[in-house]
């Protein structure tokens, strides 16, 4: 069965898959006004996907005003070229991965690893280039859906964000946490600083949230906070 071509994660706030059922996923949010904010735009050939998604809401390309980045890698901003072209939308990404962006390249992986090291020669980390409108920082609140709080969680990438929907109470990791299998740290090879990454994560557990959307996994509507805090309570001891 192909998965919905979008997910209902909260009022106003939606998942779209962009690989599988939720291996993948995008965001949208949908304000009052009935625009549109992206958040991350999957693998190069993601758009479509996120067309469809968008149609399933009733949305056209022209509707999304701006684009979100939580992270400069391939998954997340490969797409992000074709849909500024679709959508005429400008992108915003952490300062500190906006030359990422810009370049078309993934920041280096996390080396302190064998797997890490193996990896690093293996991987293809480019992606379209396009051009960062607005570098966002920690603690910035945009003036999206009522309200999108960006919270810095470095060391997947250097300049990795979670972001916080304050009016639906719904948090979106990006990378910070995986549930994938139940909620996990992403691996070390896939990291720039992994150490920093699993550091950064507990910033989750202190937030006030009801709801948990990933970008690599199903949402969490139900206990969503203390699950969080659960998993990074027991991270921490391992």
């Amino acid at each position: 069965m192909a998965p919905p071509p979008a997910v209902a994660v909260a009022p106003g706030v939606f998942r779209i898959p962009t690989i599988g059922s939720s291996a993948v996923n995008s965001f949208a949010l949908v304000d009052d006004d009935g625009s549109v904010t992206l958040v991350d735009t999957g693998v190069e050939r993601a758009p479509a996907r996120i067309v469809a998604g968008l149609a399933a809401l009733g949305k056209r390309p022209a509707d999304v005003q701006r684009i979100l980045l939580t992270h400069a890698h391939p998954d997340h901003a490969g797409g992000a070229k074709e849909m500024a072209a679709r959508t005429g939308a400008s992108i915003a990404v952490h300062e500190d991965d906006a030359g990422f962006v810009e370049s078309g390249e993934s920041p280096p992986n996390d080396r302190s690893s064998t797997m890490g090291r193996i990896f690093a020669r293996l991987q293809n980390g480019r992606f379209p280039a396009v051009a960062v409108a607005e570098k966002l920082g920690d603690g910035q609140v945009l003036d999206v859906a009522g309200g999108l709080r960006v919270v810095a969680t470095p060391g997947h990438s250097p300049g990795h964000v979670s972001l916080l929907h304050e009016r639906t109470r719904t948090l979106i990791t990006g990378d910070a946490i995986f549930n994938v299998l139940g909620l996990r740290h992403s691996p070390r090879m896939l990291c720039n600083d992994f150490r920093l990454s699993k550091r950064t994560a507990h910033v989750l557990g202190e937030l006030e949230y009801d709801r948990v959307g990933f970008t690599h996994g199903p949402e969490i509507v139900d206990g969503a906070r203390e699950a969080v805090r659960s998993f990074l309570a027991k991270s921490a001891m391992a």
